[in-house]
């Protein structure tokens, strides 16, 4: 029987508060059955359930649409307006005319228009000052209703962030709302359902103000960098049995008090008196002293939009995975727990001591060979939260504007007994479901993708940041520009990842080019340069990819189009960041070992690349002109590409950089080679590169290979030299953050997946196994973060927790596994199933719950042969590549061929 299951808007389930005027709806079909798949569709949408129920549809009737599209189905009724909720259901035919109905979904309208908006943006009289800090506010409201609630909404968000509660209950469970954006020109808002919160007669309303990323330290420089105070901005609305309507809004009848958080800052810490808490200071009975009037505030040129991507959540708790590690000495009691996975939170105390006892609580990631805590690579971050008792019955406290990266926490100066009940680690990241697992028989390999997936979920905060413990946590573009593919198989990353396009879009400067960091705001490049910047481009065409989104593409085409003509005009004769460059020629191939790859090189070959894509996007928009355009500009960029680097040509590729773009390049360097040890390894010939001008590196083969910029004759010649360099090296790879995402796609493409498995199961430095081996829980961000032969890296750069080479994740999922996607149907609507087994494995399997359900792809070695198992979901196809010969069955039946075309349903070939 077939089951219509898990109808979304906007990718997300009954959503409460969108602003997308024309949302795209989906669903899942849920049948057995082998071939399943949908034939015609029909949505009815209206104003009140019970119409639905009687068959009508006041606001759309899609009437019977013969289509098998069952993702991204755009609402086409009535024009939608604030407020309106829309209830929908969808009633799906499958290929032998079955006719099944899903339940009722519904999303609803926020406030569309500007002129929806009565409140004012309040805040206190006080600021701090760029190095100093103010308690944190705690405002409120009480207003009297005379009959029954029947509906109530509360519109909120802040510059900052804000916690809001009714007669004393949280609206709801997110962190650190609204999130981070360009507070110049965008903050969004959030919506609350809160009529089960207020009552007949006087109620309370309260929130409280952090600083946040709007007041509060970002990166390494100082406080205030968008504006100078916490605001408030948020209006109430709500409809009576009586049929009369109220708004409580934020203005100048609101007051405000400090209370118990005496300073709060995400990067720096937070401090808590519990003695100067307030009870009950957000119900109606509170009886105020000390009150003060809040100010009012204006931002004219301020967007507010509705929240559009997954917000930060509580995701879980780990509790000590030993008895904590007793450090004191000198008078003073000192404890260090041990959580057993690098994570991003806070924690969670719980103890009992006299009045005016304060705590202080440490992280870090790791902890020295005495057991101390490791901390010197977090820089200016303090990273310390403090506790003050008030000296009742047992105390519990978790802090509320501020988050750690760690595994290990140290309290110090508490007198009470202590055990692993006293600490618990509340792990936060932006709510996103995992949608991918990967396990083979390797344990070090599921280690190292475990590790990948917390890189994800402690970096993954909103935005998709660097690292998340020391004066930085930025969304560096270059970091997520690599990691993005494997990302979408880890976790449903569509909605973080759209609402992260706009913030690239809001950041874009004049000149079209794209900022290092998203959201912009600190003193690095303003132009991100090669790897980095086109993350503009290379991440909506993923997510294109990954889940068929045209509209990320549509809604990003001007900011990509400003950005091709910015590398245009800014690379004389198609070279991109050539040495006589005036602006930030890039990163170069960040944190590479002993090897230096020509940033003009790695530019030039990603404007290749750029052109390439867009050549693509521009098609599937039905820009022909635009996309002749950019084939073209393809050729003329390789063509360049050829006769700058490649055997026979003659342009020299040094040449004396502008003065300033030589200090910061050379401070780049200088960062990026910490105190690693230079190896030569000697000038090598090459039938590739003209070695005249630079020594070929394995990441110049990389892209040279991966972005299709050698003629035909080159290629094998290229792999060979790759191979070559990586032999010298004792299979080790020398790349950085720009080669290593592609390095094991390019040997697996060009028929050297023994290199590429060789590499994957490397266990020495530099290798993805090594830190593994090291205990580590998550992906370092150097290879080099600590050996047994040199101990730390820099602490000026040296995080525990970096996503971007976690971008092998993507090649064991794709080829150890199999799951790839089909670039002509996107979205695993037709998914490629082609495992390559190698390296010692018996066996290898992934899940995918893609866009139309579980994708899955498990091969194994047995005595009967090689085994592979096959679920494709309904309303999709697969095509099926058999990596040996030998006789085939499926299901049972002998068949011919390593290729299958496969409709949905469940399968189990066997290669004997």
């Amino acid at each position: 029987m077939t089951k219509i299951v898990d109808l979304i808007c906007e990718y997300r389930t009954n959503p409460l508060g969108i602003d997308v005027q024309n949302p795209r709806l989906g669903w899942k079909m849920q049948i057995g059955r082998l071939g399943a798949q949908q034939i015609a569709y029909q949505i009815l949408a209206a104003s009140k359930p019970e119409e639905l129920s009687n068959g009508k549809a006041d606001l759309w009737d899609s009437g019977k649409v013969e289509s098998d599209q069952s993702v991204h189905v755009i609402y086409s009724g009535k024009p939608l307006h604030s407020r309106q909720r829309i209830y929908w259901k969808v009633i799906v035919w499958d290929e032998k005319g079955t006719e099944a109905t899903s339940e009722l979904a519904w999303f609803e309208m926020g406030l569309l228009h500007s002129d929806d908006w009565q409140a004012q943006w309040v805040g206190t009289a006080f600021a701090g000052g760029a190095r100093s800090t103010l308690p944190i506010p705690y405002l409120r409201k009480t207003f009297m209703l005379p009959t029954d609630v029947v509906w109530a909404r509360l519109y909120v968000t802040a510059l900052g962030l804000f916690e809001c509660s009714i007669n004393g209950q949280p609206v709801g469970e997110d962190v650190f709302a609204p999130g981070w954006t360009d507070y110049n020109k965008r903050v969004q808002y959030l919506t609350y359902d809160v009529a089960h919160l207020i009552h007949r007669g006087e109620n309370a309303i309260g929130a409280i103000l952090g600083d946040g990323w709007a007041v509060g330290y970002i990166g390494w420089l100082h406080r205030q960098n968008y504006v100078d105070r916490p605001q408030l901005l948020a209006q109430l609305e709500v409809k009576l049995t009586d049929g009369s309507t109220h708004t409580i809004s934020s203005d100048s009848s609101w007051t405000y008090q400090f209370g118990a958080i005496t300073h709060s800052d995400l990067v720096m810490g937070e401090a808590y008196d519990a003695r100067k808490e307030l009870p009950g200071w957000d119900t109606p009975d509170f009886i105020s002293t000390g009150a003060l009037p809040v100010e009012t505030f204006q931002h004219p040129n301020l967007r507010l939009v509705a929240l559009n991507g997954p917000t930060v959540r509580r995701i879980q708790e780990l509790p000590p995975v030993k008895e904590p590690l007793n450090r004191g000495g000198m008078g003073r009691k000192r404890h260090v727990f041990d959580l057993g996975q690098n994570m991003v939170g806070r924690v969670r105390f719980k103890g009992k001591a006299p009045a005016r006892t304060t705590i202080t609580l440490r992280f870090a990631e790791v902890i020295n060979p005495d057991g101390s805590l490791y901390t010197a690579n977090l820089r200016s971050a303090h990273a310390t939260d403090y506790y003050t008792f008030k000296g009742d019955t047992e105390e519990v406290w978790e802090s509320k504007f501020t988050f750690h990266g760690f595994r290990y926490v140290e309290i110090e100066g508490y007198p009470g007994e202590v055990t692993r009940d006293t600490i618990t680690g509340i792990v936060l990241h932006s709510e996103m479901e995992q949608t991918g697992t990967f396990e083979c028989s390797d344990p070090m390999l599921n280690q190292l993708q475990n590790n990948i997936l917390w890189g994800q979920k402690g970096n993954f905060l909103d935005v998709p940041t660097d690292c998340p413990q020391r004066d930085e946590r930025l969304g560096w573009t270059g970091d997520i520009q690599v990691f993005v593919s494997t990302a979408a198989f880890n976790t449903n990353v569509a909605g973080f990842m759209t609402k992260w396009a706009q913030d690239v879009t809001d950041s874009q400067n004049p000149d079209g080019s794209i900022p290092a960091v998203v959201p912009y705001a600190t003193d690095v490049p303003v132009d991100g340069g090669p790897a980095w910047a086109d993350a503009v481009i290379i991440c909506p065409w993923t997510i294109y990819l990954c889940y068929g989104d045209t509209r990320i593409l549509e809604q990003n085409y001007d900011t990509m189009i400003r950005f091709m003509d910015f590398l245009v005009k800014t690379s004389p004769g198609y070279i991109r960041c050539a040495p006589d460059y005036e602006g930030w020629p890039g990163f170069g191939d960040w944190l590479s070992i002993n090897a230096s790859t020509p940033r003009d090189l790695i530019g030039t070959a990603f404007l290749a690349y750029d052109a390439n894509l867009m050549a693509q996007i521009a098609t599937l928009l039905g820009k022909s002109e635009d996309a002749a355009h950019y084939q073209q500009l393809f050729e003329d960029v390789k063509t360049a590409f050829a006769d700058r680097y490649l055997v026979g040509s003659t342009v020299p590729l040094v040449a004396v950089l502008p003065s300033e773009s030589r200090r910061l390049m050379d401070d780049a360097d200088r960062l990026s080679r910490g105190n690693l040890q230079l190896v030569d390894y000697g000038d090598t010939a090459s039938e590739v590169f003209n070695t005249d001008f630079f020594t070929p590196t394995q990441t110049a083969y990389v892209l040279a290979l991966h972005f299709d910029l050698l003629p035909d004759h080159l290629r094998p010649l290229a792999v060979d030299e790759l191979l070559a360099d990586l032999e010298r090296r004792g299979m080790h790879l020398s790349t950085g953050f720009v080669g290593s995402p592609y390095l094991n796609h390019v040997l697996s493409r060009y028929g050297r997946l023994d290199a590429a498995y060789a590499l994957l199961n490397q266990k020495s430095w530099p290798s993805w196994l090594y830190a593994v081996t090291q205990g580590a829980t998550t992906i370092w961000e150097r290879w080099d973060g600590w050996t047994q032969e040199n101990g730390f890296q820099t602490p000026e750069m040296n995080s525990f927790n970096h996503y971007a080479y976690g971008a092998i994740g993507a090649w064991l999922y794709n080829t150890v596994a199999g799951i790839e996607t089909d670039p002509a149907v996107p979205g695993y609507k037709h998914a490629i199933l082609r495992p390559q087994p190698g390296g010692g494995l018996t066996f290898a399997r992934a899940k995918l719950d893609t866009m139309y359900g579980m994708l899955a792809s498990e091969w194994k070695f047995e005595d009967e042969g090689f085994i592979y198992n096959v679920v494709v979901p309904p309303n999709t196809t697969a095509t099926v590549h058999l990596p040996c010969e030998g006789i085939i069955t499926l299901n049972g039946n002998t068949v011919n061929g390593l290729v299958h075309e496969v409709g949905a349903g469940t399968y189990r070939f066997v290669v004997s």
